[in-house]
């Protein structure tokens, strides 16, 4: 083989070795844009899955958000009916009693006109009673109930003691001698205490 050919054999080989060289490289190339092109994909899933949770808790917030100012406005509402309500129930209550002491007004009325007119004592007196007895009825049918404390224990729940006199007898003792004034419960809830004598 002379010289020349010598030369072509080895660009010819040159060439084989830069095709393969260039294969190569287009190779990588190839595998790299891949690569990139996969993991590009892949962030954009990730970022569109961020945004769809997001959204999910934004749309979570704003029901929680309306549900809790629905509750705010019915709590006023309940709260300024409650109210109302209450105002309403103690005026017609006072309402109510006031009706039903017109009557005994009445009956009172007239037996100081008796009085003024009439010098018999026996029936003055009859009327007073009658008139003081429905005066009690009527209280007593709408929860007025007089407390008994006379010869009781002694209670300061239910009592408030104006003096201390020694008891007339051993089991008198600390007991409730004698009332000053009575006390009264009102449907059970105590009005006012009963002003009481002690014995010691």
């Amino acid at each position: 083989m002379n010289n020349k050919d010598q030369e072509l054999q080895n660009e010819a080989n040159n060439d084989n070795e830069n095709k393969e060289h260039n294969i190569d490289e287009a190779a990588i190339n190839f595998n790299a844009d891949d690569s990139l092109s996969g993991t590009t994909h892949l962030n954009d899933e990730m970022a569109n899955e961020e945004i769809d949770r997001f959204q999910e808790l934004e749309n979570q917030l704003k029901e929680s958000n309306d549900r809790y100012l629905r509750l705010v406005a019915e709590f006023d509402n309940f709260r300024k009916r409650t109210a109302k309500e209450k105002m309403e129930l103690t005026k017609t209550a006072g309402e109510d009693i006031v009706k039903a002491l017109l009557d005994v007004v009445d009956d009172s009325e007239r037996a100081a006109k008796q009085m003024e007119s009439s010098e018999d004592l026996p029936s003055i007196k009859e009327g007073i009673n009658l008139v003081f007895n429905k005066l009690k009825n009527t209280l007593q049918n709408r929860g007025l109930k007089a407390m008994e404390s006379k010869d009781q224990d002694f209670d300061v729940e239910l009592h408030e003691a104006i003096t201390e006199i020694p008891a007339p007898t051993e089991e008198m003792k600390g007991k409730v001698i004698d009332e000053v004034s009575k006390g009264y419960f009102w449907n059970d809830k105590i009005i006012r205490h009963a002003k009481v004598v002690v014995g010691k």
